[in-house]
């Protein structure tokens, strides 16, 4: 039986997923609309993985016998200053949800829940994943400036990136 306490924490995890989502998909919109494609495509699909995380969780906790509840979905921005604001701002949302991660194994530990934390490590290398995309891709706009040629060459090399994963 999952631990009332590990339930509410994973409960808490499905709203920080599905917020995540829904940030992606108002940054994915913000670039389709400036024109980058690359990056639209890209942030369309971390919106998709982000709800697929949450499902993830949200059917674990069901499983382990508690109850899963619908998150509560925020306003986020409908504008954004710049690529790098965006691609800034996915960053701090990723380090947000690699502490919560964190926070959950910790609590799995505390509670002797060794099948969530078992659950949750898939979780745990993900988010070191996430970070680290999203650090090269602030890399690149840093290299490759924020003139008109460096956003084109960014967003292209963020479309390329998205091509050669679906491959």
């Amino acid at each position: 039986m999952l631990p009332k306490k590990i339930e509410t924490a994973l409960n808490n995890q499905i709203n920080q997923e599905a917020n995540a989502s829904y940030f992606y998909l108002s940054m994915a919109s913000w670039c389709e609309y400036e024109g980058l494609n690359g990056a639209a495509k890209f942030l369309y699909i971390q919106s998709e993985e982000e709800r697929g995380h949450m499902l993830k969780i949200f059917r674990y906790i069901n499983e382990a016998g508690g109850h899963a509840i619908t998150p509560v979905i925020k306003k986020f921005p409908a504008k954004y200053k710049s690529i790098s604001d965006v691609f800034e701002k996915s960053l701090m949302q990723e380090i947000s949800n690699t502490k919560s991660i964190n926070s959950l194994v910790e609590s799995c530990l505390n509670e002797k829940d060794y099948s969530t934390f078992h659950f949750l490590q898939w979780y745990v290398a993900e988010q070191h994943e996430e970070e680290m995309t999203f650090k090269n891709i602030l890399s690149k706009i840093e290299i490759l400036g924020s003139d008109g040629k460096g956003i084109y060459m960014i967003d292209k090399a963020i479309g390329k990136m998205v091509d050669e994963e679906s491959n």
